[in-house]
């Protein structure tokens, strides 16, 4: 196993300093494990490297390599581009896959909700970096389009029902329309009769019940397209719970030819799950009156896509209220025969508390998003630095969006989190705000002193404690996106992002670009340059827009 690893060491260094690998394989010596204290595995000689003129002897040798690695990781910046970190040796082991992501699933005929803001940017940023590193990746939506919920909207709108408001604020009036259709149910018993028989037809295949029902979904769809372009995002799929009305059926008479679907006393369909198979742990599929329920579709679902994609791996992102569903439907799916399932992921993430709006609590998402805007854009119109804008509210919307986004994403997903909005939308300290503040003033930086692409510098001028330190930050940006790949966490990388913006901001202070002696301003502003495209790589596998100007 040593030789390996003594070769990929060999191997980097013959990237770096020039010749083959085989002659620093016999410098390279693994290093005696010590009891007493932690120590490296392998050690390298560098007075060799001297010694063979690989590096010059000419200053302190420890100072020299830490150099040589500092300005070659600027360098690497200025080469990738956009594909800085995502081409670094640590994933050149990772085989590329086929990825499928399931995420934001709101409910049709409603408006799009605020409790769905988590999965859709979540999700978003999975897709991201899934695809930044290489592999094919499927977006779905899974919408919540089935159900008995759609009998009740169903007799709702025929009895409250308006056309004309239909066409002027479609989901609106259908949340009206199933608010009242509630209130109704609760007093009227024979409401709640009607939307079983509707619900019933709607299994059946009625023509009047599914021409309506596909309207509902049709324009739901559209409004939600609205909303996810305002977010920059997208799918591949729009799907749903309906589409695998007939399917589950299938996965009923499967799971019963095996023998794992059981009936109780009440004649509900379900598998156990028990370690001891004493129903003491099961999962409920079919209700007692024989129609099947959203888990069971769902296996119908996981393996429709299995059938059609023949993904390496399915990723969920849901709320953490929905673990025990997903534990129950990837263990069903193995019990079922199918090993594929030992790669189905569920991202669970927590509650946002207090998320209001001016007006009061939130409801729904275009809520929050108008009310970013609103603010940032006051915000900005008071400040003494911002710029002449072409489009103010397009980037308070950016901008107000990004606050979001990160605010979410500083901590672990598991955890539930306050929203507060004075918070978020400060433009110093950990907050979307400062990244969006800090890109746009790397681009004026730019800008200002006519930056080309020519990338050419003097490495000796960038010695700086302010130069170093963002230079060894850039070191450890491949590490962090390997280390989110693995456990699918933003946070990782927001908070590298904002040290960043920390480095970056000291640096813009202690090391001016105007003034200086050429040779000196030109390698400063590739290093400004450098470090803002990696900020806006970061915030784009964030799901963020970076603004030119603020």
């Amino acid at each position: 196993m040593a030789c390996y690893f003594r070769r990929a060491i060999a191997s980097q260094l013959s990237k770096i300093l020039g010749p083959a690998e085989e002659n620093f394989l016999p410098l390279i010596l693994a290093i005696p494990v010590s009891k007493k204290h932690h120590s490296p595995d392998f050690r390298l000689s560098v007075s060799s490297l001297v010694e063979n003129g690989w590096i010059q002897p000419d200053r302190s040798v420890q100072a020299q390599t830490e150099l040589l690695a500092k300005q070659r990781v600027l360098q690497q910046v200025l080469k990738d581009g956009p594909y800085f970190g995502v081409k670094s040796q640590l994933f050149s082991l990772c085989k590329m896959k086929k990825v499928v992501v399931e995420f934001s699933s709101p409910n049709i005929a409603k408006k799009f909700h605020a409790g769905h803001l988590r999965s859709t940017i979540i999700g978003n940023f999975i897709a991201n970096l899934k695809g930044a590193l290489g592999h094919s990746v499927t977006r779905i939506n899974y919408l919540g389009d089935w159900g008995l919920q759609f009998g009740l909207l169903g007799i709702g709108f025929q009895e409250f029902g308006s056309e004309e408001k239909l066409k002027s604020n479609p989901l609106q009036h259908l949340f009206d329309v199933y608010v009242q259709v509630n209130k109704t149910a609760e007093k009227d018993e024979n409401i709640k009769k009607s939307a079983q028989e509707f619900f019933r037809r709607l299994e059946t295949g009625d023509v009047q019940a599914l021409s309506l029902w596909q309207h509902f979904r049709k324009i739901s769809i559209e409004e939600y397209e609205r909303i996810y372009k305002r977010l920059g995002i997208h799918f591949e799929e729009y799907s749903g719970e309906s589409l695998y009305q007939k399917s589950s059926q299938t996965v009923l008479d499967q799971l019963e030819k095996q023998g794992l679907l059981k009936k109780t006393k009440e004649g509900v369909g379900v598998v156990d799950l028990s370690v001891a198979r004493d129903m003491t742990s099961c999962a409920t599929l079919v209700r007692s009156n024989g129609t099947s329920l959203y888990l069971t579709r769902d296996l119908a679902a996981a393996i429709d896509r299995m059938d059609r994609f023949n993904f390496d791996e399915m990723i969920y992102v849901t709320d953490k209220g929905q673990q025990n569903h997903f534990t129950q439907m990837f263990q069903i799916l193995k019990a079922m025969g199918h090993t594929w399932a030992e790669h189905l992921y569920h991202v669970p993430f927590g509650i946002v508390q207090g998320m209001k709006t001016r007006k009061g609590d939130v409801v729904f998402l275009e809520d929050v998003l108008d009310e970013a805007r609103s603010r940032m854009l006051q915000n900005m119109s008071i400040s003494k630095t911002t710029k002449n804008l072409d489009d103010p509210e397009e980037t308070a919307e950016d901008v107000g969006t990004s606050a979001i986004i990160i605010q979410d994403f500083k901590g672990p997903l598991l955890s539930d989190y306050k929203f507060e909005w004075d918070r978020i939308l400060q433009s110093q300290g950990d907050t979307g705000v400062f990244l969006q503040y800090t890109h746009a003033r790397l681009c004026s930086l730019q800008e200002m002193n006519n930056s080309s692409s020519e990338c050419s510098f003097n490495p000796e001028c960038l010695q700086d404690p302010a130069a170093i330190a963002i230079l060894q930050h850039l070191l450890r940006y491949d590490e962090v996106l390997f280390q989110s790949s693995k456990n699918l966490q933003p946070r990782h990388l927001v908070n590298f992002l904002l040290m960043l913006c920390r480095l970056a901001a000291v640096a813009h202070k202690t090391l001016p670009v105007k003034n200086s002696p050429q040779e000196l301003a030109q390698a400063r502003l590739q290093l400004f340059k450098g470090t803002c495209t990696v900020l806006a790589n970061g915030m784009r596998l964030l799901g963020i827009k970076p603004v030119i100007k603020m």
